[in-house]
């Protein structure tokens, strides 16, 4: 309507921007139609890859250089979905992981090589010079792995060994992060026992190229250390199905490091539920009950425990900022708590436990340096700590953490104690 109303020139010069429009677009249209064409036809690429594959044969070293030159004239970037195909199936793989048929294949491919340890290190090796030279191709290969464990059910057993033994080593030389074991919690792979299977001959060949602190870092780094139960159906799920499974695979230290995660995770969430308790002023009875039945439950000792319920009380409170007040809010504090202390100490080694605990804490916590004594001396009167477990710190107990500045101020207090034990010592010899 508005052009209708332009003057002469002006609607002619808009009606020539009309008609030049859709010639413009279509020739873009076309370019990029060409280019879509180009992009999804990976048959020339599949034919070079294969063609040099066949040609090096078995001699890896070969096929590394093949890669390392052929990476110059063929577009990797765009067909690495492909190349990474080729290299372990011999072909490209349609969904589920089966040989796409109207390709060429190679024999020549991580399926079809011998299943050993020496060869799948020296596959590993291939792929590792691949990825160095050519960075761009990380996030594929990562992805590419990702899949192929998606894609398990469509291999043979052997196939899926040789997969498995090639990705510890993959994960232990760090060219691909522990991310990926996610695709083994696929619930089809999970149901039918795949994937706790596959995570045994993983998991070998990870621990054997490095040791299992090593794998535990990298499981923490991608926060895979508290999801390996996902391995096993809901139904067992548990720790001690996970740690016999593993174990009876020859693989202690893997159910070791579970149930060792299983209790750090069972701790925090004790403690997480103790501090809810206290906050809400629950009766001490109630949580003590409740707490014991925890220790029960969970193979907690009580040396553990005190730890825990004493990280608890700390803080469950807001501290004053001001060393000369903090002192005396402590105290208060821990009188009222002390109960709680009291009963979680009926062993010698949990007193000490708990002293050791104490020292830490007033270290650690620069306010609190001048209040260890006088925490001690309350918790020497309230009986939550004897006379013998605060000698023996004293004596030889102490960890390094402002030992000087804490045996200094327990001093006076430790010459009283020997003092008074020397007189009720005499008073017994007088009555005897």
């Amino acid at each position: 309507e508005e052009l209708t109303r332009l003057p002469g020139p002006a609607a002619s010069f808009m009606n020539n921007q009309k008609q030049q429009k859709p010639t413009l677009t279509g020739q873009r249209f076309k370019t990029r139609k060409r280019d879509e064409k180009e992009r999804f036809d990976p048959s020339q690429f599949q034919e070079s890859i294969v063609q040099g594959l066949n040609q090096t044969g078995t001699d890896l070293e070969a096929v590394a250089k093949f890669l390392d030159a052929s990476g110059a004239k063929l577009d990797y970037r765009r067909y690495a979905e492909t190349l990474f195909d080729i290299l372990v199936a011999g072909g490209m793989l349609a969904p589920g992981g089966t040989l796409s048929d109207d390709m060429t294949r190679t024999e020549f491919c991580l399926f079809k090589a011998q299943e050993d340890l020496e060869t799948m290190q020296a596959y590993a090796q291939v792929f590792n010079k691949l990825i160095r030279r050519y960075k761009y191709l990380e996030k594929g290969f990562e992805d590419e792995i990702k899949k192929l464990l998606l894609f398990l059910k469509g291999f043979t057993e052997s196939e899926r060994n040789k997969l498995a033994m090639l990705t510890g080593i993959l994960l232990a030389n760090g060219n691909i992060s522990a991310s990926i074991l996610s695709s083994l919690f696929n619930e089809n792979l999970v149901k039918e026992g795949v994937s706790a299977a596959f995570a045994v001959k993983l998991f070998k060949s990870w621990i054997n190229e490095k040791d299992i602190n090593s794998v535990a870092a990298s499981l923490r780094k991608v926060g895979m250390d508290n999801r390996l139960m996902e391995l096993f159906p809901a139904n067992k799920r548990s720790c001690e199905h996970f740690s016999k499974y593993f174990t009876d695979a020859g693989l202690k230290e893997l159910s070791d490091f579970a149930r060792n995660q299983q209790s750090i995770g069972a701790r925090k969430e004790l403690q997480k539920e103790l501090q809810e308790q206290m906050s809400r002023g629950d009766a001490f009875k109630d949580i003590i009950a409740y707490v014991k039945e925890e220790m029960k439950k969970s193979n907690i000792s009580e040396q553990t425990m005190i730890g825990i319920v004493w990280s608890s009380v700390m803080s469950s409170v807001e501290w004053n900022k001001k060393e000369e007040l903090v002192t005396e809010q402590a105290i208060k504090h821990l009188k009222q708590y002390s109960p709680l202390l009291k009963a979680f100490t009926s062993q010698g080694l949990s007193e000490l436990t708990l002293l050791l605990k104490i020292q830490e804490y007033c270290y650690d916590n620069i306010h609190f340096m001048k209040a260890f004594q006088k925490i001690v001396v309350l918790l020497y009167k309230a009986d939550v700590l004897s006379e013998e477990a605060i000698l023996k710190w004293y004596t030889d107990a102490h960890v390094a953490k402002g030992k000087s500045v804490f045996l200094e101020q327990m001093k006076k207090f430790v010459e009283w104690l020997k003092n008074a034990e020397e007189e009720s010592e005499s008073e017994e010899e007088e009555g005897d």
